[in-house]
């Protein structure tokens, strides 16, 4: 049986909203064609080569899937019986774990739960009845993720090709409280337009991820570079040759300058050292300038870049009340910061009027479950 995505080569990729423009000339780039915007993603054309180079390289997007079937469904024990039929012993051994994530719109189906439990049935049954074992489920690190989406009683199930939400890099080997999701900060450091003519600076670094994803773009570091396996290895038509040298000629681009213009700081000892530990695990890493103390000590060259994501509710401990803590990093930024560029995530957007800067431009950026703003200003 030939699977859908090979007999058409279209994937759909998942994207958070309002990223779409920017993902879209992202996977342009590395290959994709016939890209088309859909409801919570992408709808794209890709051989082998540019699909790899996708997972491997976007910094943008949350998955990768591939479509295995669609087709009309307006009964779970029509779903098992056509989710039945797949070859899934194609894709996967009983020795291999396997989860599933669902999403149910405006179909006869109304629970995702209960879906994806009737699609695990099918798939656990299907290898018992060929191979008398099943495999197990492990919905934490499965061997393979599978996606099924039914809306308007149309269902498609695919493989996910990344294997897993491709925002966890794999550079974050410790964490602090509320930290900001590495596709969010790769974002930020895109709409900065930063290039690294200027000195990059986070003043209140926590885990170190906005540093990181600058540094990553800025020496063409590949998003998936730690990642240990992607979904597309599971693909019946994987060519292992050509994944080898492709992930070959991505890491070859990597160049980094002799000085490394980005610089980190927190006041917070204990968020200091995750975010050295976290950035010193990138190549040449180690070299970004970390150091502790508190925002308003540090002394900023004119022309820099301030990227940052200070605290909002949740991140804050001290005590000062959040929109007396906006003031002063405005303030700061009037004082301290002239002729700097700064661009500030506002995870609660309400504080920006607190801030006391009028904005050149905001835009919406969603972080979770936040609707959050990122905002530029301009320090003449």
């Amino acid at each position: 049986m030939d699977f859908q995505y090979q007999k058409t080569g279209y994937y759909f990729a998942q994207v958070a909203n309002g990223l779409e423009e920017m993902a879209s000339t992202e996977i342009q780039n590395l290959g994709a064609t016939q890209i088309r915007q859909r409801f919570r993603g992408l709808s794209f054309a890709a051989d082998h080569e540019a699909l790899y180079r996708i997972n491997y390289g976007s910094r943008f997007l949350t998955r990768v899937l591939a479509p295995l079937i669609s087709f009309d469904c307006h009964s779970t024990k029509y779903l098992y019986k056509t989710a039945m039929d797949i070859p899934w012993e194609s894709i996967f051994s009983p020795d291999q774990s396997f989860a599933i994530f669902a999403q149910v719109s405006n179909s006869a189906i109304t629970h995702s739960k209960y879906a994806s439990l009737k699609l695990k049935d099918a798939i656990a049954d299907r290898f018992r009845d060929k191979m008398k074992r099943r495999p197990n489920v492990d919905p934490r690190h499965p061997d393979v993720w599978f996606n099924l989406h039914i809306e308007n009683n149309r269902a498609v199930i695919s493989l996910d090709t990344s294997g897993g939400s491709l925002h966890r890099r794999g550079y974050r080997l410790d964490t602090v409280e509320a930290p900001m999701q590495e596709t969010l900060a790769a974002t930020v450091v895109q709409m900065s337009n930063w290039t690294g003519e200027t000195t990059f600076i986070d003043p209140m670094c926590g885990s170190g991820t906005l540093a990181a994803e600058a540094f990553m773009s800025l020496t063409n570091l590949p998003a998936g570079y730690f990642r240990k396996a992607f979904g597309f290895n599971k693909m019946p038509d994987f060519n292992k040759g050509l994944w080898t040298r492709v992930r070959k000629e991505m890491d070859g681009a990597f160049n980094a300058p002799e000085t490394i213009p980005i610089q980190a700081s927190d006041v917070d000892p204990s968020a200091l050292r995750v975010a050295k530990r976290n950035l010193s695990h990138l190549p040449r890493g180690a070299e970004i300038y970390t150091h502790r103390k508190d925002y308003r000590e540090i002394t900023i060259p004119e022309g820099s870049t301030i990227v940052m994501n200070p605290p909002y509710g949740i991140r804050l401990h001290t005590g000062q009340d959040l929109a007396d803590f906006y003031k002063e990093v405005g303030d700061w930024l009037k004082q301290k910061c002239t002729g700097s560029e700064a661009y500030i995530y506002f995870g609660e957007r309400m504080y920006l009027k607190n801030i006391g800067l009028r904005p050149e431009w905001k835009r919406p950026l969603m972080n979770g479950g936040l609707d959050g703003r990122l905002a530029k200003f301009v320090m003449y």
